[in-house]
């Protein structure tokens, strides 16, 4: 008979192992499912894990890997300090819109003007937007003692609807023939993201994630706050006897975590995207949660982590035009590795013995 027993302390060497035993999990999980699907499961894996990298399209694939890794960054980024804390902001998604209209109403407000102030003005209300919705769930649980998952999770439904009414209303481009929609900002030179280096793929939230990653490694290991954080995620109560105060915290880590999740928005809506539709919202917030649980909640981990989720996006998109696999291929995928991440995770806090029957 198997059990589980619980282990005196985590187990260093398997904080490390799990996230990749995840991968591997999910890889060999992920060809079986290929296999009764009808497809070749090597060439499957290949093309999503392998040839972004190396293939024939890598000139391609190899500048959008960071395209797509810099919002998962910089979001996770700010949710592992709130989960450190035990506050589980779920809503980032929904941060993520609020700060990419915000920063798209400064530029649409400003043009056709050029000024060299209006970008970093975006990227300011990008941040502000994203705090400001972030404080929401924070203000609630403070003041009312309301659960700060459901309240930031019901939100990310409610930022959509103001999307598509900004869609559908105020940012309607009056020349887009009617479709619903902003202008492009990418027309717009000062309201834009443009690549720094040409054929890399890198720009200015490519910048901010790298930034993040840093700030969030002296902020949790160099400062005091991020001393609070970490007692008040491993003894709650022993961090109030010390002075923590919950509220500050609960404040500090959902402010922080909305105001990166909106620069997140803003880069995306002032780059790739472009625009401001109604469907705005690329699940990069959700995403972002499998990271940086993937990262173990470190920065250093959070950065590789994010360049593999990308390459989960990228090699998904590559096999549904190469292998025709369906679209949904990228959230199975994520799905699978989030599943085996937390079942790997016992291993961690348990250690499996064998019951001898007596």
């Amino acid at each position: 008979m198997i059990r589980l027993v619980p282990r005196s302390e985590a187990a260093p060497l398997w904080q490390i192992a799990t996230p990749i035993l995840a991968v591997l999990a999910t890889m060999i999980t992920g060809g079986i499912l290929f296999a009764i699907m009808g497809y070749d499961p090597v060439a499957a894996i290949r093309t999503i894990f392998w040839d972004p990298l190396f293939g024939q399209a890598s000139a391609y694939s190899r500048p959008q890997l960071l395209v797509k890794a810099a919002p998962l960054i910089l979001i996770a980024s700010g949710l592992a300090v709130g989960f450190r804390a035990g506050i589980w902001n779920i809503g980032a998604e929904g941060q993520y819109i609020i700060g990419g209209i915000c920063g798209a109403a400064v530029a649409l407000a400003a043009y056709p003007g050029e000024h060299w102030w209006l970008f970093p003005a975006m990227v300011a209300a990008g941040a502000l937007g994203g705090w400001a919705w972030g404080m929401i769930p924070a203000m609630l649980r403070n003041w009312a003692g309301a659960s700060e998952i459901l309240v930031s999770l019901m939100l990310v439904y409610v930022a959509q609807k103001v999307a598509a009414w900004m869609a559908f209303g105020p940012m309607k481009n009056p020349e887009g023939f009617g479709f619903p929609g902003s202008r492009n900002l990418q027309q717009y030179p000062s309201a834009s993201n443009p690549e720094l280096i040409a054929g890399t793929g890198a720009h200015w939230g490519v910048v901010a994630a790298a930034l993040a990653v840093l700030a969030i490694w002296v902020l949790m290991s160099r400062h005091i706050r991020g001393l609070h954080i970490r007692a008040s995620g491993l003894a709650p109560r022993a961090a109030r006897f010390a002075g923590v105060r919950p509220e500050t915290l609960v404040a500090f880590c959902l402010g922080l975590s909305g105001s990166l999740a909106g620069m997140a928005g803003l880069f995306e809506v002032a780059g790739p995207a472009g625009q401001i539709t109604e469907s705005f919202g690329s699940g990069y917030g959700f995403t972002a949660i499998i990271v940086a649980f993937l990262g173990r909640l470190n920065p250093l981990g959070i950065l590789l982590a994010g360049l593999l989720l990308a390459l989960t996006y990228i090699g998904g998109e590559l096999a549904q035009l190469t292998m025709q696999l369906p679209a949904a291929t990228v959230q199975v995928f994520q799905g699978m590795l989030l599943f085996f991440l937390l079942g790997f995770d016992l291993l961690t806090r348990f250690r499996v013995e064998r019951r001898v029957a007596a």
